[in-house]
């Protein structure tokens, strides 16, 4: 079954409604690997209930609509789906526990080819269910590999973030626990491909490999300990491109580049293997 564009342009995502606790709040920091060092006080306040505080990247697994483009009526071969990027737009901080809606919406997707695959642009809003008040805004882009050609429009094709042609001023180390995607799956991540060597392997990975969007959650919490002294509240904007996998256990690299008053460019590497897992990265924050 091919893409009917029309058809899952206009396609309805009914309202998700999620009531979140301080519980849920702890695991996604914990699945971040923060706790690690249980007396670093940065840490201590994203997974310690006393005066707890929410981490900005808590809304990309709030009131999900899961993996919808696996349903028959899509058209899309599932299996071959990628996520490209993803962004983060804060409108005020996430309360460490509450009742969200979470509201998606398809932008756009365009048509690159008959064997060159198809881009998906879609947005998602988290709002306050009781106050209708909205929190954040997420923006992602997935690589639909094997449904290039149905006759959608060929563009515009976002233009991803640069990165300067220099090195960078600053970096920050983070290592993973080995259990990190068994950790990070807790927030409702199921795929198997983070959790059983066999799928991981069937795949083409050499072992389970950790969710994209949790390497997105460490690179924020890496740039707001190079940018923001330790404060991830001071977010505002978070936005990346997805080019390598990462596996549990290894370090990533954030670098990053100030290109004015709280705005810089980032990127994030696997100094091991030599290689950039993260691109493109664009990051606002408060001063």
């Amino acid at each position: 079954m091919a893409i009917d564009y029309e058809r899952l342009k206009k396609r309805h995502f009914p309202d998700i409604e999620q009531r979140y606790t301080s519980k849920d709040t702890i695991l996604y920091a914990l699945g971040l690997g923060l706790g690690q060092d249980p007396l670093d006080r940065r840490q201590l306040r994203h997974v310690y209930e006393k005066n707890l505080v929410a981490l900005p990247t808590l809304g990309v697994v709030l009131a999900t609509p899961g993996f919808w483009v696996k349903e028959p009526d899509t058209g899309v071969d599932w299996p071959k789906v990628l996520h490209g990027e993803q962004g983060l737009t804060i409108y005020r901080p996430l309360p460490p526990e509450g009742r969200v809606i979470g509201r998606l919406r398809i932008d756009e997707i365009v048509d690159k080819g008959a064997g060159r695959g198809a881009l998906l642009y879609n947005t998602r809003e988290v709002l306050d269910a009781a106050t209708g008040e909205l929190l954040c805004s997420l923006t992602s882009t997935s690589f639909l590999r094997g449904d290039g050609g149905f006759g959608g429009p060929s563009g515009p094709v976002r233009k991803p973030h640069p990165v300067p042609d220099a090195p960078p001023e600053a970096s920050f180390d983070w290592t993973l626990g080995r259990n990190a995607a068994l950790l990070y799956r807790l927030n409702g991540d199921f795929n198997p491909v983070h959790a059983d060597p066999d799928v991981a392997a069937s795949a083409g990975f050499a072992e389970p490999i950790l969710h994209g969007l949790a390497s997105y959650g460490v690179a924020a919490w890496s740039v707001a300990n190079l940018l923001c002294d330790g404060q991830a509240e001071r977010l505002r904007r978070f936005d990346l491109r997805f080019t390598s996998p990462v596996y549990p256990g290894e370090t990533l690299r954030t670098e990053v580049w100030r290109l004015g008053e709280g705005v810089a460019a980032f990127r994030v590497r696997v100094p091991a293997r030599d290689v950039v897992v993260l691109s493109n990265g664009r990051a606002e924050y408060a001063p």
